[in-house]
């Protein structure tokens, strides 16, 4: 048995201390926006934060976990930041086929967390690991500018 904190609450995981933290988020918690993409930490579908840190979940085991705080999209517009990215998301039309956004939203958050006006630099580096394949990149760009003017 695992004990994790998920959006705020605690957690009884009875699963394998090797089982990715995406398979629990979707398949035992029933927490379905994180995504799987390509279950090798190189699309940035399935980020959520660990203490506000912005982490792969496909490839990271709950055993490796701990005590951290683990917080998805489901509740990521309940932080400053977060709300901020995501009102900037909805105001520019960001999404178009939709499925890496909720990883787009969070990796974004953690920049905005961090660095409060970040530099095209700053947000090339921070979304990096993210892959959309609609090609949306100037409108997330967009988007992280918008919600850092507001914040």
């Amino acid at each position: 048995m695992t004990k994790l904190s998920i959006n705020g609450q605690d957690h009884t995981i009875d699963a394998p201390p090797d089982m990715p933290l995406l398979w629990v988020l979707r398949d035992i918690v029933g927490l379905t926006g994180t995504k799987f993409g390509c279950g090798i930490a190189q699309c940035g579908a399935c980020t959520v934060h660990l203490d506000g840190v912005a982490v792969r979940s496909c490839v990271l085991p709950i055993a490796a976990v701990g005590d951290r705080k683990v917080t998805t999209i489901e509740a990521i517009g309940a932080t400053p930041a977060g709300r901020k990215v995501q009102e900037a998301w909805r105001r520019l039309d960001v999404v178009q086929c939709g499925y890496c956004q909720s990883g787009q939203i969070m990796s974004a958050t953690a920049l905005l967390t961090t660095v409060p006006d970040p530099n095209d630099s700053d947000i090339d580096a921070a979304m990096a690991g993210n892959i959309c394949r609609c090609g949306t990149y100037h409108r997330i760009r967009a988007a992280i500018k918008q919600a850092a003017k507001e914040a």
